[in-house]
C-alpha cells in the first residue's frame, strides 16, 4: 500500500496587534488586524478557534515566513509552538479578530505574551476551526464551562435564537472575574465563584441539581478535563442525552502543561467515551 502523503501545513496569516484591553484582573483581550488577515473569515460556529504560533525565545525565522521550510531546516525544538484559542469575535468590515487570554502572571506561553503585547506586534495564526453552534431546533440549551470556555460560551449566548431557553453556568475565580455579556431576550449567565474549591466542583453541582426542562437539549460543556469527564458521564448516563446533542471536551487538564495535555487529549477523550459506552 502506498504511503499517504504528509498533509501540508496551512499557510498562516500574519496579523498585527491593533489594541489590547484588560477585561478583568486575569483576562486580557487582544485585537488582531492588518493586511495580513486578508482572506480570513469565520463561519457559523460560535466556538471557532485559531492556532497562534510562538517562536521559541531567541529564535528567528527567514522571511517570508514558511512553516514547511522551517520544519525542513530547523531542529524540532526550534519549531514554533502553537496554542489554540477561541475567536471571541470577528469584525469583517474592520478586519479585526478579538482573542481573549487568561493571564496568571508568567505562567504559560500565550498568557504572558498577551499581557505584554504592544500595538504593532506580529502574531501568526492558522485556522479557523470549530464545530459547535446553538441548534435552532433544540428545545433548550445548556452551556457549562470555566474561564477557558468563557469566550465560546459568551459568543454562543450572544447568538442564541429568539426566545431560546438557556441555562448557562460559568465558573470563575471570584466576582472580579465576571464579564458583562450582552445577551438576547434576557438570557443571563449564572456566575459561580470558585474561591479555594477544586476547579469545576461548582459546575458539577449546578448541572446535577438543575431541573432539566422538557424536550431536547443542545449542550456545550468545556473546560478542565476532570469536571468535563464527570459531567460527560452524568449527561450521557444519568440524563440519557444522545451523543449528537453534546459538544463536550476537556480544554485543559490540571497539573499538565499545554503540550502534555494536547499529546494525550484525543486518546483521553476516546477512552472516556469507550468507558461510558460500556457502562451504558
Amino acid at each position: 500500500m502506498a504511503e499517504r502523503p504528509a498533509r501540508k501545513a496551512p499557510k498562516p496569516y500574519e496579523a498585527r496587534v491593533v489594541r489590547t484591553e484588560r477585561i478583568t484582573p486575569h483576562m486580557v483581550r487582544v485585537v488582531l488586524g492588518g493586511e495580513g488577515l486578508a482572506g480570513f473569515t469565520l463561519g457559523a460556529y460560535t466556538d471557532h478557534y485559531v492556532k497562534l504560533l510562538f517562536a521559541p525565545e531567541g529564535v528567528s525565522y527567514p522571511e517570508p515566513f514558511d512553516i514547511e521550510r522551517i520544519r525542513e531546516e530547523f531542529p524540532r525544538e526550534q519549531w514554533p509552538a502553537n496554542r489554540t484559542y477561541t475567536a471571541r469575535s470577528w469584525d469583517p468590515v474592520l478586519g479585526e479578530l478579538a482573542v481573549d487570554f487568561v493571564v496568571h502572571g508568567d505562567e504559560g506561553l500565550a498568557g504572558p505574551w498577551a499581557a505584554r503585547a504592544q500595538v504593532g506586534d506580529i502574531m501568526r495564526i492558522t485556522g479557523p476551526g470549530g464545530g459547535y453552534a446553538p441548534a435552532p431546533e433544540a428545545d433548550w440549551h445548556l452551556l457549562v464551562g470555566d474561564e477557558s470556555a468563557l469566550p465560546a460560551i459568551a459568543a454562543a449566548v450572544e447568538r442564541m435564537p429568539s426566545g431560546a431557553v438557556v441555562h448557562a453556568f460559568v465558573e470563575v475565580a471570584g466576582p472580579e472575574e465576571e464579564q458583562k455579556v450582552v445577551t438576547p431576550d434576557g438570557v443571563v449567565i449564572t456566575w459561580l465563584h470558585r474561591g479555594n474549591l477544586p476547579a469545576g466542583e461548582q459546575l458539577i453541582a449546578a448541572v446535577k441539581t438543575l431541573d432539566f426542562p422538557e424536550g431536547a437539549v443542545c449542550a456545550f460543556v468545556h473546560g478542565e478535563a476532570a469536571f468535563v469527564k464527570e459531567l460527560r458521564r452524568h449527561l450521557r448516563l444519568d440524563r440519557q442525552i444522545p451523543r449528537e446533542q453534546l459538544s463536550i471536551s476537556g480544554y485543559w487538564r490540571l497539573g499538565q502543561s499545554d503540550e502534555a495535555w494536547r499529546a494525550v487529549k484525543r486518546e483521553w477523550n476516546e477512552q472516556v467515551e469507550r468507558e461510558q459506552e460500556r457502562v451504558a
